[in-house]
């Protein structure tokens, strides 16, 4: 086997120690512009990526000898799927490697914001014992809704089976509902959830999905948790909501600002006012898109490629 490997950006190390293993030859470029990686592309086989650059039509067409791209993490918006299909190119991800890190997270966020505990705990610090005003909520008894019912929405359900929620879920995939979770219409769900988690890819029909009139379509007000995608939610919008009550409070793990490669955010002079806001609302919660980005599962997400690449190649 001399199948050539290129690793764009750094992994865990048992990746590359794995496929070595296995027979495959390993090179990394961690660094060089997307420009100088496309002049040396076409020596390859296969690519192993986060989210360093978007694998787009120029790219694939100077590859003229690649047979697969595996990204390490869950989603594929990154790469021209289409395209790369059209080209005979395999696509590898690896959802499985951190939907349990995603899911925990997740529960996490939301028993943050219903116990007040970040406000609690920068009150205390600063000399403040505010008791009632952090009164909290209790998860037990409340409906949770799950947009997106994949591997992260799943996992999420399955995080739940201890409380006493009801958990319904709505997908535009049919029949994915479980013993976890009730597969309902947009509308049922809507009616009667008490909290939203979004589990979804980013698309041309998820971006900016979650608007106003998206929003003021549910009956209650309601809790709302982002671990997907930023863009799927309208950060005005959000906020607005939140100001007006109809949103109680928000997780947010992604937000609208990020760079494609999710490695860094929108932070300059021109901070929107709306990003301005979540940063001081006591009832936002937010985290630098770290869900699925556990110890566990960078050894995971890893392990999960290279037993999909070990498969493709043992066809």
């Amino acid at each position: 086997m001399n199948i050539k490997i290129l690793h764009l950006d750094s992994n865990n190390p048992i990746l590359m120690q794995q496929l070595q293993e296995l027979g495959f030859e390993n090179h990394e470029d961690f660094t060089s512009s997307k420009e100088t990686i496309e002049s040396k592309i076409q020596d390859y086989h296969g690519i192993v990526i986060r989210s360093r650059f978007k694998i787009d039509k120029t790219f694939l067409d100077k590859a003229t000898n690649l047979q697969f791209i595996a990204r390490v993490g869950a989603g594929l918006e990154s790469i021209d799927c289409d395209y790369a299909l059209s080209k005979n190119i395999e696509l590898i991800a690896a959802p499985e490697g951190n939907r349990n890190a995603v899911a925990e997270h997740t529960l996490g966020m939301i028993l943050s914001l219903f116990n007040n505990l970040n406000r609690a705990d920068r009150e205390i610090r600063s000399g403040h014992w505010n008791r009632e005003n952090n009164r909290g909520h209790e998860l037990d008894g409340k409906t949770i809704g799950i947009i997106g019912y994949g591997n992260m929405g799943k996992w999420f359900a399955k995080k739940l089976r201890g409380f006493d929620v009801e958990v319904l879920c709505y997908d535009i995939k049919e029949n994915v509902g479980d013993a976890n979770a009730k597969q309902v219409s947009l509308a049922e769900l809507q009616l009667k959830t008490d909290v939203l988690s979004l589990h979804l890819p980013w698309t041309p029909e998820t971006d900016k999905m979650v608007n106003s009139a998206y929003i003021n379509a549910f009956a209650k007000p309601f809790w709302i948790i982002n671990t997907s995608r930023g863009k799927n939610i309208v950060t005005t919008d959000l906020v607005t909501a939140l100001q007006s009550g109809k949103i109680l409070g928000a997780g947010l793990d992604v937000l609208e600002y990020e760079k494609l490669s999710f490695e860094t955010l929108f932070q300059d002079k021109n901070t929107p006012g709306a990003f301005q806001y979540l940063l001081v609302a006591d009832n936002v919660l937010l985290s630098p898109h770290i869900a699925g980005w556990t110890f566990e599962s960078h050894e995971r997400l890893a392990q999960v490629i290279v037993d999909k690449i070990k498969v493709l190649y043992s066809r």
